[in-house]
């Protein structure tokens, strides 16, 4: 699943080919009748109501907020309607692409633009949102209230983070990671990548993790959330940028998904285990990640 670098790669390929582009027309193959997707483009009466709305307005810019793209969009002159954002969580196997070739695998939405190029929406799963909200109110919407603090802001201090951590006390250190709630943006890899660097097991307990320990831990969520966006995200699975680009950071892996393979660590003679925390995996070094408990 596309995470923090992934994503504002992606806001970042917005801003720089949409932005100030009209919406002419969009288009979709989506369709469930799924309750839960009753507010999405993938119910049919929603998208009719959702298409009324973006054609012919303008693309103000992209945002991000933890794993979500906000695309604010300029209400049509004269319409009269509140100024409103498309939100988009990519899940999966979701990224856009600008101006794709005709036979670019698995679109299920396009936004066909006023210079008569597309924007499309490439999803092998079918399990992403992508939805309506208005933008005055977002932070109060089902997809945004309960989000944690940004682990990029220039305000996101090690206090800050040590407070977010230490709300779940017995949790495990994996698990606490990967809590939207608690810090927005981290999954899966990071997360791997994140716990090796700072050399704390996954299952470490959160209480019993000392503060010189959770100091690495927060120097390391830095250090690789911006080393993730500076190589343009993780295309380990089917991410990829606007251009259509596989990112690099899966070339840069220490733990994720090297299963067997020998430690990158200097002078360190462990080999990566991995294991199932909270149904969800975990790679690890046994030799030099300490385990707080």
């Amino acid at each position: 699943m596309p995470e923090l670098p992934e994503v504002q790669t992606t806001v970042d390929g917005l801003n720089k080919t949409v932005r100030g582009r009209k919406i002419v027309d969009v288009w979709t193959d989506y369709k469930s009748a799924h309750k839960m997707h009753e507010q999405s483009v993938k119910n049919p009466a929603y998208f009719k109501k959702f298409k009324k709305k973006v054609i012919g307005a303008k693309i103000k810019g992209a945002r991000r907020r933890a794993k979500n793209i906000l695309i604010d969009l300029s209400p049509r002159p004269g319409s009269g309607q509140a100024t409103e954002t498309i939100l988009v969580h990519m899940k999966m196997t979701g990224h856009f692409v600008y101006d794709a070739k005709p036979d670019y695998p698995y679109i299920h939405l396009a936004f066909t633009l006023e210079n008569k190029k597309k924007l499309v929406f490439s999803d092998m799963r079918k399990f992403a949102k992508v939805t309506l909200v208005e933008t005055d109110d977002e932070t109060e919407s089902l997809h945004l209230k309960n989000l944690g603090p940004e682990p990029l802001e220039k305000n996101f201090e090690f206090a800050i983070f040590k407070l977010q951590i230490l709300k779940r006390p017995k949790g495990k250190i994996k698990q606490v990671l990967l809590d939207q709630s608690l810090i927005a943006g981290i999954g899966n890899i990071y997360s791997d990548e994140i716990l090796w660097l700072a050399s704390v097991h996954p299952l470490s307990v959160v209480e019993k993790i000392p503060e010189k320990n959770l100091k690495l831990m927060y120097q390391a969520t830095l250090k690789t959330l911006s080393k993730g966006l500076r190589l343009g995200g993780d295309s380990t699975s089917d991410y990829r940028n606007i251009k259509g680009e596989r990112g690099k950071f899966q070339a840069t892996h220490n733990a994720y998904q090297r299963t067997g393979e020998k430690c990158r660590k200097a002078k360190c003679k462990g080999v990566i285990k991995r294991l199932v925390v909270g149904a969800r995996s975990a790679h690890f070094c046994p030799v030099h990640q300490r385990l707080f408990a």
